[in-house]
């Protein structure tokens, strides 16, 4: 509770005895940022894919990934910047969800060749999947580590 002289000491404990947790650092809003981007990609992929096999207007879907590219890099570079972070726990989850999302990403994007999409569209879509393999695996990621106790 905030105001607290005795929960906010540093050697505050609870009734039952227990060390209170320490307060965690505020960390950026690396995870809204890579939902909405996330979102933008969904958002671009599911407009493309409703108007095939006849050739979509491209300027929607390229304004949705420019957008969702934006938060993603925004994202990316505030989660370089925290100082200190279980970085170790990160990329253990990172590389691992990384490698699940990229297979995911592949048949997805096997499977828009597959239907014989070409040209920009097909260019759009794989784009779109490229910010998915990233954005996803980044959000878990962040979500264990920024739990786990820095190194």
């Amino acid at each position: 509770m905030r105001g607290d002289p005795i929960a906010d000491s540093p050697h505050a404990t609870d009734r039952a005895g227990n060390r209170a947790v320490p307060p965690r650092q505020a960390l950026p809003p690396i995870t809204e940022l890579a939902v909405g981007s996330v979102i933008l990609m969904i958002t671009s992929g599911i407009y493309l894919a409703s108007s095939l096999p006849r050739p979509p207007a491209l300027a929607p879907a390229v304004a949705l990934l420019a957008a969702g590219g934006c938060l993603t890099v925004v994202a990316m570079g505030l989660l370089v910047r925290i100082r200190p972070f279980a970085w170790g726990t990160f990329f253990l989850v990172a590389r691992w969800a990384f490698l699940a999302y990229l297979v995911i990403a592949g048949i997805l994007g096997f499977v828009f060749v597959y239907d014989h999409t070409r040209g920009a569209t097909l260019a759009i879509l794989i784009s779109s999947l490229f910010f998915f393999a990233v954005d996803v695996p980044t959000i878990i990621a962040f979500t264990v580590a920024r739990y786990a106790e820095p190194a």
